[in-house]
């Protein structure tokens, strides 16, 4: 049991690392694009807009 715990904390150390507010953005992004694209409509256009706006508020936070 101890095995997979370490696996599922280097799995999470990986994807949330040290900021945990860009990782819950992306997450919403996602979730927001498959919102959209079960309307049918194009939902390509999310993810770029999304993933500057985070990296912004990223970079931030960092230089304080």
């Amino acid at each position: 049991m101890s095995r997979v715990l370490a696996i599922c904390r280097s799995v999470w150390r990986f994807i949330v690392g040290d900021d945990w507010i860009t990782a819950v953005g992306i997450v919403a992004a996602l979730a927001l694009t498959a919102l959209i694209a079960q309307t049918g409509t194009g939902a390509w256009w999310v993810m770029p807009p999304a993933v500057l706006a985070l990296l912004a508020l990223s970079l931030r936070r960092a230089a304080r």
